[in-house]
């Protein structure tokens, strides 16, 4: 016999599932492609299917060539092709089906932070794609991308993995500097996740821009003159946004040591699908970034 479901707030939730036809979620990648890019775009979209069996999740590159990467654009004309074939099958069968309506895909950009420039390339894809999509919003800010920031020092042995555990790590920093890319918008928007980050870490930490001449050394100036003395880079990027080598750079010219961008981190796939969800108000399970 099975067990009755157990009343009170112990319960365990029931498992969400993607709604049958709903639209295919698009992760539009921008950058340069290549095989990296690629693996990282392939681990976010697997960790949001996991988080919602039955999810139609598909990979468009802004940059793509169609060959080995699919340019966005040619992602969302397939979608809606496909979507219109499945109708006049049906329709052809004898079915009672109504005609399609709504978006045909959401498109979420697999950025941490706004960056026009990237922004309108993508929204211009999905223009010249003449399909039914809908665009949704940049990942953050959010407490998860201050958990991902915090973890990515860590694992770089600048900053304690666990504030409530006492021990130190000798080279810890004490300023933190969060590279975002997009200009003064972006550090805006970065500089809320940063505050953020700032609470989990106990320290200082200041936004500034690797596209802004300058920007990277000030704020490592500023930090320095209000007392900071070990400073460290984090990267408020996914990756595939901006070439390694600016990273590098902008370390040099700060003079500190850097952690990795945030990549495939579990969060990151977590916000996609949030992303998702919200614009077709689906509930998924909840998506918050743990006490530590």
């Amino acid at each position: 016999m099975p067990r009755p479901r157990q009343p009170g707030r112990h319960r365990r939730p029931e498992p969400v599932a993607a709604p049958e036809g709903a639209p295919a979620l698009v992760l539009a990648v921008p950058g340069t492609p290549s095989t990296a890019t690629r693996s990282l775009a392939e681990e976010v979209v697997s960790i949001a299917r996991s988080e919602l069996p039955g999810l139609d999740a598909r990979i468009g590159y802004v940059d793509g060539d169609d060959a080995e990467y699919p340019r966005l654009q040619s992602v969302l004309a397939h979608a809606a092709q496909e979507r219109t074939a499945r109708y006049e099958q049906a329709v052809a069968a004898g079915a009672d089906v109504a005609a399609p309506e709504g978006p045909v895909a959401v498109v979420v950009p697999l950025l941490a932070g706004p960056d026009s420039a990237l922004l309108r390339s993508i929204r211009q894809a999905v223009m010249d794609s003449r399909a039914a999509a809908e665009l949704t919003d940049v990942l953050g800010p959010h407490p998860l991308l201050a958990e991902a920031l915090h973890v990515r020092l860590s694992e770089a042995g600048l900053a304690r993995a666990d504030r409530a555990r006492l021990f130190t790590v000798a080279t810890a920093a004490d300023g933190i500097i969060l590279a975002s890319v997009g200009g003064t918008e972006a550090v805006q928007a970065a500089g809320i996740t940063g505050m953020l980050l700032a609470a989990r870490l106990a320290v200082p930490v200041m936004a500034a821009a690797l596209d802004e001449e300058g920007s990277i050394a000030a704020t490592a100036e500023q930090l320095r003159s209000s007392g900071s003395a070990q400073l460290a880079l984090a990267p408020y990027l996914i990756g595939p946004e901006i070439e390694p080598e600016l990273l590098e750079a902008a370390a040099k010219e700060a003079g500190c040591p850097a952690a990795e961008a945030l990549g495939a981190y579990p969060a990151i796939g977590k916000l996609v699908l949030s992303k998702y969800t919200t614009a077709l108000g689906i509930a998924p399970q909840p998506t918050s970034a743990p006490v530590r």
